[in-house]
C-alpha cells in the first residue's frame, strides 16, 4: 500500500491574484480530503511572484481550519530562516488548535536567493547548525519538562508534532536515518540522487521515540487529464515557470501553450525536462503505467504529488485522476497471488 499526499505552493497564476490562489488551495484541500489523500503540505518560498505560501504556518492554519480530517503541514519550513523556538511556538499553536493533524517537514536550504535571505535576517555564516537546530526544535515540542529547562515553547511543549526531514541530496537521508525521523526526498525537482538517498536512509536508519522503522516519501510531478495531449498542455505551465525560476526570472505561473518548444529553446527544455522527470503525465492509463513504474522501483511508503496547473478546475481533475490511479494500484497490490498448476 502506498499512501498519497499533496505538495502545494499555492501557485499564483497569470491573470489571477494571491487571494484567489489561497482560496483555490483551500478548495483543493477539501477536494483532497474527499479523495483519500493522507496529508496536504505547503512549502516555504520567499520573493517568488508565483508562490502564495511564504507565510507557511499561517496558510497551514487556514487550510486546517477549512478541513476536517486530512493532515496539514509544511513541506517544508526552511529552518535556517527561523529560530527553532519560533517554529516550535507556531506549530505548537497549530497542533493545539488542530490536534493530531499537523506535520512539520523541515529543510536545510533557505528557499530563496541571497539578498532575500539577508532580508529574512538569517545568520549568514558558513557553519552548518541545521542538525543542532533540529534537535533544539524537537526538544521544545516534547512532553518531557526538565526542572532546569528555562526556555519553553508555549504552546508547543508536549504537542509532539511529528518532524520530517526534507532533502534533495544524501545529507538529509543521513540525518533522517541518524535521528530516526521520516524522510522526504525532493525528487520533483532533483531526481538524480533519489535511488541512492533511499538506500542510504533505509540502510542506516536508527529507531527513535517518534519512529520505529524507516518511512520514505518522495515527491512526484503529476499532470493528469482526459488524454495524453491535454495533459502535456497543462504541464506546459510548469515547464515555463520552472525555466523562469532556474534562469533567475521567477514569474507568475504562465498560461499553458500547445507547443512548449515554441517558447523554450531546446537546451532549456532539455534541462527542465530532466529536472522534472520524476513524475507522470498523461491520461489515466498513462498515469497508471508511469506511477506503477516509479512505485515499483523505489517502494516508497508514501508519495507526495506536485501539480502546479494554471486552471483550477484542471488542477482538481488532475489530483482526482491521480487518486483514482493510486487506489487502483493499491487494490491490485492487495490481490493474492494465484499459483498456476
Amino acid at each position: 500500500m502506498t499512501a498519497y499526499s499533496i505538495l502545494d505552493l499555492s501557485p499564483i497564476v497569470e491573470g489571477s491574484t494571491a487571494a484567489l490562489s489561497l482560496q483555490n488551495s483551500l478548495a483543493l484541500a477539501q477536494h483532497a480530503e474527499q479523495a483519500g489523500y493522507t496529508r496536504y503540505w505547503l512549502a516555504e518560498h520567499h520573493n517568488m511572484p508565483g508562490v502564495a505560501s511564504a507565510a507557511t504556518s499561517v496558510v497551514i492554519g487556514y487550510i486546517a481550519g477549512g478541513t476536517k480530517s486530512i493532515r496539514v503541514g509544511a513541506g517544508g519550513i526552511m529552518l535556517p530562516n527561523h529560530s527553532p523556538l519560533i517554529i516550535a511556538e507556531h506549530f505548537g499553536t497549530l497542533a493545539t488548535l488542530y490536534p493530531n493533524r499537523i506535520d512539520l517537514g523541515i529543510g536545510r536550504a533557505p528557499g530563496t536567493d541571497g539578498l532575500t535571505a539577508q532580508a529574512l535576517r538569517r545568520h549568514l555564516n558558513h557553519d552548518d547548525q541545521f542538525p543542532e537546530d533540529v534537535i533544539e526544535l524537537q526538544q521544545y515540542l516534547l512532553d518531557k519538562t526538565l526542572p532546569s529547562k528555562q526556555i519553553r515553547a508555549v504552546p508547543g511543549e508536549g504537542t509532539n508534532v511529528p518532524l520530517w526531514i526534507l532533502g534533495s541530496s544524501l545529507y538529509g537521508a543521513q540525518l533522517a536515518a541518524h535521528m530516526g525521523l521520516p524522510y522526504v526526498f525532493a525528487s520533483h525537482f532533483a531526481p538524480d540522487a533519489l535511488t541512492q538517498a533511499a538506500q542510504v536512509y533505509r540502510e542506516n536508519f536508527r529507531p527513535s521515540e517518534q519512529l520505529e522503522n524507516p518511512y520514505l516519501m518522495f515527491s512526484v510531478n503529476v499532470f493528469a487529464a482526459d488524454s495524453d495531449t491535454q495533459a502535456q498542455y497543462v504541464r506546459s505551465s510548469h515547464l515555463q515557470g520552472f525555466a523562469n525560476v532556474t534562469s533567475g526570472r521567477p514569474s507568475l505561473l504562465p498560461r499553458p501553450v500547445d507547443d512548449v518548444s515554441a517558447v523554450l529553446d531546446g537546451a532549456t527544455l532539455a534541462r527542465v525536462n530532466h529536472s522534472l522527470s520524476c513524475g507522470a503525465t498523461g491520461g489515466p492509463e498513462t498515469i497508471y503505467r508511469e506511477l506503477a513504474v516509479l512505485i515499483d522501483k523505489h517502494r516508497p511508503d508514501e508519495i507526495i504529488i506536485n501539480s502546479p496547473i494554471h486552471a483550477h478546475e484542471a488542477r482538481l481533475k488532475s489530483y482526482g485522476i491521480a487518486a483514482d490511479v493510486i487506489k487502483r494500484l493499491n487494490s491490485e497490490a492487495l490481490k493474492p497471488c494465484v499459483t498456476a498448476y
